[in-house]
């Protein structure tokens, strides 16, 4: 994008930042009402072949991307306007020598937020972030990943039809050297949905610029299975995340730990996981990509690890499901990464085994915990990740009312949901001095000790007594100050 192109679009987002919320929200409802009027139509921009060659469904579409969209609008359209509304704070808690002031805190939009997207979902991530930041009073400059053009073309046709002004909503082609130029040239937030080296190498960048980003970056996660859990269930739920999307998904099964089961129990599930696992349909990846799974298979190997299905042993270019078992924490299976329809399990005594072993692992996007609830949050509080889900993975986190983000390489800030809305604000804080006395713009002295000394004591100090004894010092020090400022001067 050129230097001039970049100035209309922040010319025309003050403009839109003055527009009340209300009447951007009607942007949000003519867009979601133009989805509900032709979901078919909107799900048929996704390209059946994404980036990867994953061929999907219209159904899955409906259900991976448009249905969570038209959730997004539905939130934002219900709940933005309370949510950015301004606040502002009453006397209780006020500090006592600021009687007099008042102060308002309001959420001001960034300005020009920049906005990265990623391949395997390209209408429901980038959309949503897109719209919360338009919504917030910021103008947008999409860039979608390379195949994925024509649906932020058509989203960003439709925005306008519903009343969007021009120059508030950008669609950028180019690759990741036009991505350097936008930086460069000057946006004031940076949202990226990608690979985590992907991420580092946008924040070489942003360092120079200082632009603040929110990094939606891999995730290598991890499902617990405790005693007490339904094994069927679980063999449904992970065999669900290695097929949803084909496995083309941040948030897809990596790692599973079987935590205090019997001999037994422990081989139905693996064998039932074996034998699902390995129904499901084979897709494609890069030669890069397939070269690290290659590798990460023979590691499993070498560690003595079972591999009990090969995906990367096939010979037509594609890969099926690779599932490694008895793994252990050390191996690269269970440390991550690669982009890839790979399972690895292991087995632990004691759930501070399997915490620990998740611990080596520095991706923490996700966890699925599956077992009695009690059991599972108790677990859940002691993982290091973003977002946990009790007996099921997923399909909860397109709840709109919810945030999503990681920690370590699985990134940092969070999209979606209230938080992610106020993520496209900074908050702007303006307070009113209303008392006429000019008393605090006077040099203070050796004099004001006992009087300032005693205000600490008077309001803070724990219990009467203590208090009183402040109010006591307050007295004598006000008492004393007029004799000893007529001294000073």
């Amino acid at each position: 994008m050129n230097p001039a192109c970049l100035e209309q679009m922040r010319e025309a987002q003050r403009r839109w930042a003055r527009v009340a919320i209300r009447e951007r929200l009607r942007v949000i409802g003519g867009l979601r009402a133009r989805m509900a009027r032709e979901p078919e139509a909107v799900a048929r921009l996704v390209p059946r072949e994404l980036p990867g060659a994953l061929h999907r469904t219209e159904a899955e579409t409906l259900v991976a991307e448009v249905l969570p969209l038209a959730a997004a609008c539905r939130f934002l359209e219900r709940e933005a306007e309370r949510m950015l509304k301004p606040q502002r704070l009453g006397w209780r808690g006020r500090p006592l020598w600021m009687m007099g002031v008042t102060a308002e805190m309001e959420r001001a939009p960034l300005g020009l937020v920049m906005i990265v997207a990623a391949g395997n979902y390209p209408l429901l991530l980038a959309g949503v972030q897109a719209l919360q930041a338009l919504v917030a009073g910021n103008a947008v400059v999409w860039k979608p990943a390379p195949g994925t053009e024509a649906v932020a073309a058509r989203i960003a046709a439709w925005l306008r039809e519903c009343g969007l002004p021009d120059g508030l909503l950008e669609v950028m082609g180019g690759d990741a050297a036009a991505v350097q130029q936008a930086i460069r040239q000057g946006v004031d937030h940076l949202v990226l949905t990608g690979s985590a080296e992907t991420g580092q190498a946008i924040l070489r960048q942003t360092a120079e610029t200082l632009t603040p980003t929110t990094m939606e970056l891999s995730g290598w996660d991890a499902v617990f299975v405790l005693p007490g859990a339904e094994l069927e269930r679980v063999a449904q739920a992970i065999t669900f995340g290695m097929r949803f999307n084909g496995s083309f998904t941040c948030m897809a099964p990596r790692r599973l730990f079987l935590i205090g089961f019997a001999a037994t129990e422990a081989d139905w599930l693996e064998a039932q996981l074996r034998s699902r696992l390995a129904r499901l349909e084979a897709v494609s990846l890069s030669q890069s990509a397939r070269s690290k799974l290659a590798e990460m298979v023979a590691d499993a190997r070498a560690a003595g690890a079972e591999v009990a299905l090969d995906g990367s042993a096939r010979e037509d270019g594609r890969v099926s499901v690779t599932l490694i078992l008895q793994a252990r924490p050390e191996m690269w299976a269970m440390r991550g990464e690669v982009f890839a329809p790979v399972l690895s399990g292991m087995r632990v005594s004691l759930a501070e085994q399997a915490v620990a072993a998740h611990g080596r692992c520095e991706y923490g996007l996700t966890a699925a915990v599956f077992g009695p609830e009690r059991d599972a949050k108790k677990l859940a509080r002691d993982l290091r990740v973003g977002h946990v889900l009790v007996n099921d993975l997923i399909a909860p986190t397109a709840d709109a009312r919810v945030s999503f983000g990681g920690v370590g390489r699985s990134g940092f800030g969070v999209t979606r949901g209230r938080e992610g809305l106020l993520a496209m604000t900074r908050p702007r804080v303006t307070q009113v001095q209303r008392g006429r006395s000019l008393r605090g713009y006077e040099a203070v002295g050796e004099e004001h000790v006992g009087l300032f000394a005693g205000m600490v004591r008077a309001v803070y100090g724990s219990g009467a007594a203590a208090r009183w004894r402040g109010v006591r010092q307050m007295g004598q020090a006000a008492a004393e100050l007029p004799k000893k400022e007529q001294a000073r001067r």
